[in-house]
């Protein structure tokens, strides 16, 4: 029998005020509000296929507006994933669901990225609709040519991160890029009047984007919409004129339809406007039969492009990149032996754009950018190629002063996979990309940043370009590896740990200044440990040193003159303290012994703030650097008016010793 599209939409209602009623939390406006339109994308235009999440030519769809989640598990419910099950839907945001309180990729195979902080899934999904254009100019559209759905709600255009975003998606000319736009006029506080007052539709069209509008409740009127979004070649715009709480007598339309349940007398009232007569969490068979056979109107195409694949001349390589492999001849070894032989002093920065030379020829996926910070950055090695609208099989991207949007993008591309990511701006405008550099993590996205001028190193340009507490900062966000290397060998050891990090994102710290070659081996990734003993003490070891980046040379210093002063000193470099905490204890205890205090001091040097660093000194260690903002002057003057000298530090550590007061 023929199921009317309202009634399969009104499944979706059903399901998700009845969930979000039995846990007593959630948002049921936007699921209720774009039931219509979800119908329609999923009934007849989203390419997919429930028994294989990870299609690698599926259409993507990412829930931005992620509190309405609900919606997008009812849809997977409905269409036949094996997961989430009913069981999970009637367990949502309780310990154990897989229907967690916003969507998580890393919980369910049909949720294409973790989404909730408003804006950011519009950013992933134009980082998905680049992937698929560049992975199309590479291989073709036999294998590669889907497009990019996302729904999204007023709060997601309001957020800063989207006006970056749609200036890149439209410069880059993703008209595969599809934002459904749930324009219900209303936001937490009330009517979006009271907080917005510009024309988003031609913000957009100023942009060049396309736009289009429609009734969100009315099949015919979205229908006519998708297909003219999909037949323009820009990023298109679909506005849907909804009404929040679609269904509900006593809630729709208003704010108390979006952050909290409708209540059981009110849910009495909708199914009886809905016309929806079945028990709690109960859908009708013959609405359930007709969800799960649109779940499979897309196999006759699965199936065609298996076949297409399998007669595809680089079959294995596409395949070899959507799984995350690198290149069987992935080895940096040579490059490494170079930089022995060479012994250069070298910016962290211009160690890490030759190592990329290096890294862009072997491994074809690895696809850079910078926030409008290239030639400072060294992000762009000779012989990389632009992306853009001209040529989508370039690989790199200029991606304009938009740090937020280009961190968004790059988490896009990456989730959609065959592509690893890299991008680059200075460590003290990591704060712009933070939030997506903490979804990064959430969502373990295999994403490089690259943030360079890491320190008072900067110089002149004063404090509002000298990051301090940054690198400390970043190091709190669990699953980022944020790598500070010491030399061009760590450079290149910690580039070959990121890359090797299929699990998560990784962050590189990168000096402006030359600093010196410490290391004279590279037969072992030293930088693997997180933590290594650079120098080892000649006389009774009274001190151990640790320090990361620039200042691991201080340490050497300093080290040498406690030598000379009768006192032995080890030099600990500490590239990663992420993977440091992962060593066996035994390996820990080796580099940093578990001895009293009076026999060995703990000493740390890193021009940044000292807080955090208790963890390896002990409180009653020493720590030197700078817990004040910095400073306007050439980078010695500032090392020595902030006390970061091998002399000064030597002379504090000496006066500890002896017992004196060293602060």
């Amino acid at each position: 029998m023929s199921v009317p599209y309202r009634h399969l939409a009104n499944a979706i209602r059903a399901l998700s005020m009845d969930a979000i009623q039995a846990a007593n939390s959630g948002h049921p406006g936007l699921p209720m509000g774009m039931a219509d339109v979800a119908t329609i994308l999923f009934g007849r235009y989203l390419k997919y296929n429930p028994k294989d999440p990870a299609w690698p030519d599926r259409d993507r769809f990412v829930l931005s507006g992620g509190h309405g989640c609900m919606l997008l598990y009812s849809l997977l419910y409905l269409t036949g994933y094996d997961e989430p099950t009913l069981d999970d839907i009637k367990n949502f945001r309780q310990i154990g669901s897989r229907c967690a309180g916003h969507p998580e990729n890393t919980l369910l195979p049909g949720v294409e990225a973790t989404t909730g902080p408003l804006g950011q899934g519009i950013g992933m999904a134009a980082g998905m609709a680049l992937a698929e254009r560049h992975l199309k100019a590479r291989f073709g559209e036999d294998v590669v040519n889907h497009r990019v759905w996302t729904i999204a709600g007023d709060g997601c255009l309001m957020e800063g991160i989207n006006h970056e975003v749609v200036g890149i998606a439209a410069r880059l000319g993703l008209g595969n890029l599809n934002v459904l736009w749930d324009d219900n006029g209303i936001t937490i506080d009330g009517d979006v009047t009271i907080s917005r007052k510009e024309d988003v539709m031609a913000r957009h069209r100023a942009c060049g984007w396309h736009v289009v509008a429609c009734d969100g409740h009315n099949t015919e009127s979205i229908i006519k919409a998708m297909d003219e979004a999909i037949a323009d070649p820009r990023p298109s715009l679909i506005a849907c004129r909804t009404t929040i709480g679609y269904g509900s007598p006593g809630k729709q339309g208003t704010a108390a339809a979006h952050g909290t349940p409708l209540g059981e007398e009110e849910i009495l009232l909708t199914r009886e406007a809905l016309e929806w007569t079945s028990p709690d969490f109960t859908v009708p068979r013959h609405i359930l039969k007709k969800w799960k056979e649109l779940g499979t109107r897309n196999l006759d195409e699965y199936q065609a492009w298996k076949e297409r694949l399998d007669a595809h001349k680089d079959k294995d390589e596409f395949l070899r990149i959507i799984d995350g492999k690198l290149p069987q001849d992935f080895d940096l070894t040579d490059h490494k032996n170079n930089i022995i032989s060479a012994a250069m002093p070298m910016a962290t920065r211009k160690a890490s754009e030759i190592a990329l030379g290096v890294l862009t020829r072997q491994v074809s996926e690895l696809v850079g950018g910078s926030a409008d910070l290239t030639p400072s950055n060294n992000t762009k090695p000779k012989g990389m190629t632009t992306l853009s609208s001209d040529d989508y099989g370039g690989r790199y991207i200029h991606y304009g002063i938009r740090e937020f949007g280009m961190s968004t993008v790059m988490n896009g591309m990456a989730l959609h996979g065959g592509v690893i990511p890299y991008g680059g701006t200075f460590l003290a405008f990591s704060d712009y990309s933070r939030p997506a550099i903490r979804l990064s993590a959430l969502q373990k996205t295999r994403v490089v940043y690259v943030m360079t001028h890491d320190s008072i190193g900067v110089g002149e340009d004063g404090p509002t370009h000298q990051p301090i507490e940054q690198v400390m900062s970043l190091r709190l966000i669990p699953d980022l590896r944020v790598f500070r290397p010491a030399d061009s060998i760590e450079t290149a050891e910690c580039w070959e740990l990121a890359l090797k990090n299929i699990d998560g994102p990784s962050l590189m710290v990168l000096s402006r200044q030359n600093l010196p070659l410490l290391r004279e081996s590279a037969d072992e990734n030293l930088s693997a440990r997180g933590a290594y003993r650079l120098r080892s003490a000649v006389a009774k070891r009274r001190v151990i040193l640790m320090a990361t980046g620039s200042e691991v040379s201080l340490a050497v210093e300093v080290a040498s003159l406690l030598e000379t002063a009768g006192f032995g000193a080890d030099v600990v470099s500490m590239p990663s303290w992420t993977l440091f905490d992962q060593q066996p204890e035994s390996y820990r205890n080796d580099v940093l012994p578990d001895q009293p205090q009076s026999t060995i001091l703990r000493v740390s040097i890193e021009a940044g703030t000292t807080i955090g660093w208790e963890r390896y000194t002990g409180i009653n260690g020493l720590r030197y650097g700078i817990d004040v903002f910095g400073a306007s002057a050439p980078a010695n003057d500032l090392y020595a008016h902030f006390g970061l000298t091998a002399v000064g530090i030597t002379n504090k550590v000496l006066a500890a010793i002896a017992g004196k007061s060293a602060r």
